[in-house]
């Protein structure tokens, strides 16, 4: 009989341990389909906001170009803006012509170095030319690129740059703005920030970039492919 209680008391208790665990079981397994619901909830208010943008940014349409000369035709009873505009564009109001497309031709690009003064290329490199070395620099070298430019028909407006680099795979990328410039027959000369080569062993050897230039309407005006070389500096 005692043997029996025990073997019942013993089976009890094994039933309400086995109860427990599988409440606790229970439990963790609700917590964790909670956890996963708020991850999903998280997940949708992401793809939702991210929707959003794109709506946003898909019905963002610019405003339409302008020919220069029906620009500066407006507002010609406002005396301080006719001013303005001619101080601003006076220069080629002879040259103005119906285009509505602003034209950014690039005309030569240079490296400025710590080690040298200025070694400038004329563009466009001709295709024979793209794989060769554009220029050469020590390991640890600061330098600067400088383009000189010319702007046709129409004020081109929020000229950016980026400048991506590789050696087997991507290693730099810089951008940055240049601004808006109008048409004039001097050309422009713009230097781009400061860059310093990296250095150590695995740094030195031959890279290839590209430099991009585009404006606010995306329209891009340059992407010229280049290499240039690091070496050892003894």
């Amino acid at each position: 009989m005692e043997s029996g209680k025990r073997t019942e008391a013993g089976s009890s208790a094994s039933c309400s341990s086995a109860s427990v665990n599988a409440e606790k079981q229970q439990k963790l397994v609700d917590m964790i389909d909670k956890s996963q619901e708020n991850v999903d909830s998280c997940d949708k208010a992401v793809d939702e906001d991210d929707d959003s943008d794109d709506g946003v940014a898909a019905a963002f349409v610019p405003s339409p170009l302008l020919p220069l000369k029906e620009q500066l035709e407006k507002d010609k009873g406002d005396e301080s803006l006719r001013r303005w505009k001619q101080t601003l564009l006076g220069c080629v109001e002879s040259d103005l012509s119906d285009h509505v497309e602003p034209e950014v031709n690039f005309q030569s690009i240079g490296i400025i170095s710590d080690e040298f003064r200025e070694v400038k290329t004329r563009l466009p490199i001709d295709e024979s030319e793209r794989d060769h070395v554009l220029f050469t620099l020590k390991e640890g070298s600061r330098y600067r690129l400088k383009l000189t430019f010319c702007v046709l028909h129409n004020i081109v407006s929020g000229l950016t740059y980026s400048n991506t680099v590789w050696k087997g795979v991507q290693v730099y990328q810089n951008k940055g703005m240049l601004g808006s410039f109008a048409p004039q027959p001097d050309p422009y000369v713009h230097t781009l920030d400061e860059e310093t080569t990296p250095t150590g062993v695995f740094a030195r050897g031959i890279y290839s970039a590209k430099l991009k230039f585009e404006d606010d309407d995306k329209r891009c005006h340059l992407e010229l492919k280049y290499s240039f070389e690091i070496r050892k500096r003894r």
